[in-house]
């Protein structure tokens, strides 16, 4: 592949000016496919959107369908074939002011209107396909791609003009200025007129295109004499008048048969779709996998679909389609899976009944057993538990949920509580041995906002994944008060369950009789960008609103979360959500004795984080791997630069590095750490380069600079309360790699200045800390910290 082209975006004295992103917030590319369709070309779109999704199973982007009038029942047909179809009319009188070689016909006419494609501003990247192509490749290449307006050079006219079947189109195209400059060259004829839009372009590029592998649009005059298609060919496209649809040309057999490979019906291409081998996207396994369960009624369908379902946080949806198939008693791998759904919305009978049948076979006992000692430690069945998890451990010693189960047992004694009329009961998530480094941080965190001692002679414990049954609502209501805080504990799949829809297992009947006053302090509302709650979503808007007209003292994190949860509340209950910031920011006020370090380590932290990569990568985690491998070479030059993982995953970007790029990082297991050493690590280093939430404010906590690496809204959130935007960059960042060695070369030459910086942001965020301090104190009734 070539990449040589000029971008229209403009070039300061340090670094290209890349235009807006679409997503302002994260920056994550919105990536679309695009073809202009008429009634005539119909069978080859629908040809076209099949080969798509048979060729790339596990590519799903919004489909943008240009068009001067569909009939309903072509419409109803574009929508069966694709889940994300977005309509959109296009402007045909624009182009009549255009000059054309034949202004009366009318194919001629239509051929303009895929030239309305770079009036669309909602996308940083759009992949025009001509809807005579059919897609028997890998597409891969194409979505990575960031720079430029890329295509095949034609055929027959050498390497400086382009064939315009397809297109990769980036945002700097998608413009006014682009579009007027289209309109000049169509207006004046100054363009081969035969050649339609495609004239058009190459007038207005003159060569300036970055140039594709003839393999992504390999034109049939390629073929003629009845040749074979390569192998290697990713998208095959059928120029000339003779569609196959049409009933095709003489001497282009094979290219033909390749094109009636995708002339199915709805039925059989929804089962070849199911059938195929390897990872497949949610929204298409979903979309096509649904009517051929509903139709065929087949369990091994029916669980693929569900397990799509379930790594969406969609338990509901997954519990319902399984439930409505016959599953044989002795195929286990479809109960294990609905017994995951029905603990997960919390049908925990009926999850024991399905997930004991899968335990008769070894291969997936393990994790059926697994699943039951969860049941068990949820219900607060320590002895169970341990039981279900050393036979998950007698199948597969090496199978890592029933060993976490089994430590989590094992660990479970109590600790010696102080007077419970002295204490304060604490929701949070408490996390084990090897946990998230944040997570484990968090509750003592809390705990310290509302006093020195953060030990069990103040503090009574509730971990709020298990079950909030009587008798924990009887020990709540025997203390002073109840605080629910410890991370961002509103999100839809972490621990589910069908009680709250968020991670405190709590039935709303016994919210309601909490007597002691409720003090949610610093949660977080932590969905990403795209992820939803499914059919949870009511249960979880009815949870949280009775949260808040329960509770005394409601306090969210940051003012992104609390603009979201408003949004889900009634006017009536916005004024009581608020801002309090997250403990861990504020950490050299609130640990007793701190003292900031007399001089640090000449090193430079980096975290990356890979839970819901999809989400936060998207197409570009190679960019973001090798950006990041250009900014590791250049801060080595200045610092030791190391891994920070805050658990186990986060080590990925130290074997990534050195596989790909030749670069070693030494890793510093944040996992394994208690919590006086992970504050002592982060404020030793001179710089903390993070994505994780806590690998930002953890470290600013500690006094210590930072940059976030921003794959989730709550990093540019925080950056937001603190007035620092320019502290994160997104790991979209058309040029990642020069932008985090700049920014990090600034602070790093001006540290102390930068130092002085983050005590200033921090002490703003202390006031606000203290202001609430004072109110929580009075909600207590006076009780001193």
């Amino acid at each position: 592949m070539t990449t040589t082209a000029t971008t229209l975006s403009a070039t300061g004295p340090d670094l290209p000016v890349s235009p807006a992103p679409a997503n302002p917030l994260t920056g994550k590319r919105r990536v679309a496919f695009a073809s202009f369709v008429d009634e005539n070309y119909l069978p080859g779109f629908l040809a076209l959107l099949r080969s798509l999704a048979l060729s790339n199973p596990n590519v799903c982007e919004d489909f943008l369908v240009l068009h001067d009038g569909l009939r309903p029942a072509s419409v109803a047909q574009i929508r069966a074939l694709h889940p994300r179809i977005d309509f959109r009319r296009v402007d045909a009188e624009h182009y009549d002011s255009y000059a054309k070689g034949d202004q009366d016909n009318y194919l001629v006419r239509k051929a303009y209107f895929i030239l309305d494609i770079f009036r669309v501003r909602d996308y940083d990247t759009v992949i025009t396909l001509d809807t005579d192509m059919v897609v028997l490749g890998d597409l891969g290449e194409l979505l990575a791609l960031r720079d430029g307006l890329a295509a095949v050079p034609q055929f027959f006219y050498g390497q400086h003009k382009l064939n315009s079947g397809l297109l990769v189109i980036q945002r700097e195209y998608l413009s006014d200025a682009f579009c007027a400059r289209l309109d000049e060259v169509g207006r004046a004829g100054t363009y081969e007129l035969d050649k339609h839009d495609q004239g058009i372009l190459n007038a207005v590029l003159d060569g300036d295109f970055v140039q594709l592998d003839a393999r992504y649009n390999f034109v049939k005059r390629r073929l003629s004499g009845d040749l074979p298609v390569p192998e290697s060919t990713a998208i095959l496209h059928f120029t000339g008048r003779h569609k196959p649809w049409q009933g095709g040309e003489a001497g282009y057999r094979e290219a033909e048969d390749r094109w009636r490979e995708f002339e199915l019906s709805d039925a059989e291409f929804h089962s070849a779709y199911v059938e195929l081998p390897g990872a497949k996207h949610h929204d298409l396994l979903v979309h096509y996998g649904t009517p051929h369960v509903l139709r065929t009624g087949s369990p091994e369908a029916a669980r693929k679909v569900a397990a799509a379902h379930i790594a969406a946080g969609e338990y509901q949806e997954a519990a319902d389609l399984l439930g409505r198939v016959t599953i044989p008693v002795d195929e286990s791998w479809p109960h294990e899976v609905l017994g995951h759904a029905l603990m997960s919305v919390s049908r925990y009978e009926e999850a024991r009944a399905r997930l004991l049948l899968a335990t008769a076979s070894p291969n997936r006992a393990a994790t059926a057993f697994a699943r039951l000692a969860q049941i068990a430690w949820i219900h607060g069945d320590d002895g169970a538990a341990a039981e279900y998890a050393l036979k998950g451990l007698a199948v597969d010693p090496t199978h890592r949920a029933s060993r976490l189960m089994h430590q989590r047992t094992a660990d479970a004694a109590a600790p010696v509580e102080g007077p419970a009329s002295g204490q304060l009961a604490h929701v949070a998530f408490y996390m084990e041995r090897q946990g998230n480094a944040g997570d484990k941080l968090l509750p003592e965190s809390v705990r310290l906002a509302f006093g020195r001692d953060t030990g069990p002679r103040r503090w009574h414990s509730i971990h709020a994944h298990r079950l909030f049954d009587e008798a924990a609502l009887e020990r709540v209501n025997e203390r002073r008060g109840l605080v629910i805080g410890g991370g961002g504990l509103f999100i839809p799949d972490t621990a589910p369950n069908g009680n709250s829809g968020w991670q405190w297992n709590v039935p709303d009947e016994l919210l309601d009789r909490i007597d002691v006053p409720v003090m949610v302090y610093a949660v977080g509302f932590n969905a990403f960008d795209g992820q939803a709650y499914g059919h949870g979503r009511d249960r979880f808007l009815s949870s949280l609103r009775r949260l808040v007209e329960r509770a005394s003292f409601f306090g969210l994190r940051n003012h992104g979360s609390i603009e979201k949860v408003r949004e889900l509340l009634p006017a009536s209950l916005h004024d009581k959500v608020r801002f309090q910031p997250c403990p861990t920011t504020v950490t050299r006020q609130l640990v007793d004795g701190w003292t900031d370090p007399e001089r640090r380590e000449d090193t430079v932290l980096i975290n990356a984080a890979y839970d819901r990569a999809g989400l936060r990568f998207g197409h570009d985690y190679g960019h973001f791997l090798g950006e990041m491998a250009t900014a590791v070479r250049e801060l080595g030059k200045r610092a030791e630069v190391r891994c920070v993982a805050h658990s186990l995953d986060d080590e990925r970007i130290a074997f990534d590095l050195r596989r790909e790029h030749g670069i070693a990082l030494p890793v510093i297991p944040m996992y394994d750490f208690g919590n006086d050493e992970i504050r002592d690590t982060y404020a030793r280093t001179k710089l903390v380069i993070g994505m994780r939430g806590h690998a930002g404010m953890i470290p600013f906590g500690c006094g210590t600079p930072i940059i976030s690496l921003i794959s989730h809204p709550k990093m540019a959130y925080f950056l937001a309360d603190i007035d620092r935007p320019e502290w994160g960059i997104s790991v979209h960042d058309r040029h990642l790699g020069a932008r985090l060695t700049e920014r990090a070369a600034g602070l790093l030459d001006d540290h102390a200045a930068t130092v002085a910086d983050v005590h200033g942001r921090q002490w703003e965020l202390w006031k606000i800390t203290e202001a609430n301090a004072a109110d929580l104190r009075v909600i207590q009734g006076g009780v001193p910290a």
